[in-house]
Parts: structure tokens; sequence; C-alpha cells
């Protein structure tokens, strides 16, 4: 699903190679079936800020970015840090959550230079889900997300926005009435009659390049 691919983009650190892929992501903004006129339009008015900021001091997206997410624990993208911190239980969970990528076919175990936990990588996972297991597996995130949101919004960070509408796709499986747990024999995404194709060039989950920087 794509907005899931666009959104785990636009929360990736904004290098040059991103910067240069902004068009990309606009035309998939425009083009995606899945994303809702509200949500284009406050995406686009997203990626309107960073078109403007690359115009003027593409450079300091970066420095907006390490300061926002890298700097302040509370706005961290590595969602576990904001239910256990850095406790030691939080080892295990992270464990826990590869293994359930590795059930769904997606193994990060070898490559991953970013931990099962990064919200960037949640959405890479969830976009290649069924709407419904991904409704699902995104409302397990509602706390979270919402509180992250609440501590962007205080800082007046842009990104704000960006959780703002993750948080409502997190909140549609009570609006929906999808309560059903998640099927217990489970497919492997990443094939589909043999293969698995990007939409688009810069589709690749981008946590895969970044160090870990939990």
């Amino acid at each position: 699903m794509m907005f899931y691919r666009i959104a785990s983009a636009l929360l990736e650190y904004p290098d040059a190679e991103l910067r240069a892929a902004l068009p990309e992501i606009r035309a998939a903004v425009v083009g995606a079936d899945d994303v809702a006129p509200e949500e284009r339009g406050a995406l686009n008015a997203f990626l309107d800020q960073l078109d403007a900021q690359v115009l003027q001091q593409p450079l300091a997206l970066e420095e907006e970015y390490v300061r926002t997410f890298d700097m302040v624990p509370e706005h961290s993208l590595h969602l576990t840090h904001h239910l256990i911190g850095e406790d030691k239980n939080r080892g295990p969970a992270l464990i826990d959550l590869g293994e359930y990528y590795k059930e769904y076919g997606l193994d990060i175990s070898e490559e991953a230079k970013e931990i099962p936990d990064y919200l960037p990588l949640i959405l890479e996972f969830i976009s290649l889900l069924e709407a419904d297991e991904a409704r699902l597996f995104l409302s397990g995130w509602t706390k979270v997300l919402r509180q992250l949101r609440v501590n962007l919004e205080e800082a007046g960070s842009r990104y704000a926005s960006l959780l703002q509408l993750i948080e409502a796709r997190s909140l549609l499986v009570a609006a929906e009435g999808l309560n059903d747990p998640l099927p217990e024999t489970k497919t492997d995404p990443l094939q589909d009659d043999g293969d698995f194709d990007p939409p688009v060039d810069w589709s690749s989950p981008p946590a895969l390049n970044r160090p870990c920087s939990a």
C-alpha cells in the first residue's frame, strides 16, 4: 500500500538521495489509490515545506532531523523506547517483533541496519500486508503513535503532521469494527505471482540503509 511507503520515506533521514527523490514521492502521492483526499492534501503540504527548504538550505533539513529525532528521546522513532525505555525487556520485545516480520516473509536480520521497532521500517512492513491486516497491526501502536505525535506537536515539529496521519490510520480498526485477530496462517507478502515489484524506485526500505541510531 503506497500510503505507508510514502510515510516511511518521508520519516527517513533527508539525505541527498531522499531529497532528490522528492518529485517521485510527490508523484506517488498524486497517483496512489489508497491515499484519501485529506491525506493527499496533508502530504502535499508537507512536501511543499521540504521543497522550500531544499531550495534555501538543503543541509538544514538534515540538521533539523537530527535535532528532532536523534537528540530528544521523547521524539524517538524507535517505538518500543516509548513503551519500555532502555529497560532490558526491550531486547526480547525487539526479537519478538523481528520474528513476527519473519513469519510474514520479511527477514531483516541479515541486512538491516535499523532495529525492528524503527517506525519507517514498521511502515515499510505494513505496506506489504493486506489492508485489514495492516490496520490491525498498526492499531497495536496507537498509544505510542499518539504520544509521539503530541510530543512533536509540543515541539512545533513539522513531522507532527505525518504522525497525525499515521495515528489516524491506526484508529480505523475501531471505526470499522475490525476486531478479529490476525490470521494464524500467514502468506509471504513479498511473493506475488513469484515476484515483488516495487512501484517506484525509492520504495526499497530506506531504514535498511541508515546506521542504527537507537
